[in-house]
């Protein structure tokens, strides 16, 4: 199943990458739309998770974030390089990107994302069963174990962040930290021929 997962990735076109990207966050963004308009008494209900005056989204989010990265990074360092392998996707994704390129992927998944699996979802389900849809929806990690139990533990981390601070902002900023940064480190080993292996597990 792997290699046959990987062999779609092989074939498919930059292009056609970016475009499935996209349009995968499109879909979730429309389920955000129709799920809130069924879920939340009011639009006002949805608006009032984004507290932009918030320091948490800074010193939660951020250093959440930044923390994230770090901890991978090391765990990079240490591990076999196989249990980073996620077929090549995230590779394929971002290694010919142009930075700003990559802060636009990444700003669209933490947005799309967020908001429909902690701002409609576990605002009305909770903590568990939220996290719990979001890794399956990251399926193709159901390939590699450990990235598998790497956005599990990643997916309540964050959805922990929101429960203590109820502010998406915080959530965004954290989850934008991590894809970005990730990002940037794909891109750059691939433009200096790093042979340290992929780096498989972003939050996309």
């Amino acid at each position: 199943m792997k290699e046959k997962y990987t062999g779609i990735i092989k074939e498919l076109s930059d292009r056609e990458l970016l475009f499935h990207l996209y349009l995968t966050q499109f879909i979730l963004l429309s389920i955000s739309v129709i799920l809130s308009m069924i879920l939340f008494n009011r639009l006002s209900d949805i608006f009032n998770l984004f507290k932009i005056g918030d320091m948490n989204i800074l010193l939660i989010g951020g250093t959440a974030g930044l923390a994230v990265v770090l901890l991978d990074l090391i765990l990079m360092k240490i591990l076999p390089p196989s249990y980073y392998d996620d077929g090549g996707l995230n590779e394929r994704v971002f290694r010919n990107r142009s930075v700003f390129h990559i802060a636009i992927i990444a700003a669209t998944v933490a947005f799309c994302e967020e908001l429909l699996f902690r701002g409609v979802i576990q605002t009305h389900v909770g903590l568990v069963f939220s996290s719990l849809i979001f890794a399956i929806v990251h399926y193709r990690y159901l390939f590699n174990w450990f990235l598998f139990l790497n956005v599990v533990v990643l997916s309540f981390f964050i959805g922990y962040i929101f429960l203590i601070t109820n502010n998406l902002f915080v959530t965004i900023l954290m989850h934008f930290i991590i894809d970005f940064l990730l990002g940037l480190i794909i891109k750059y080993r691939h433009n200096t021929g790093s042979k340290s292996g992929n780096i498989g597990r972003d939050v996309s």
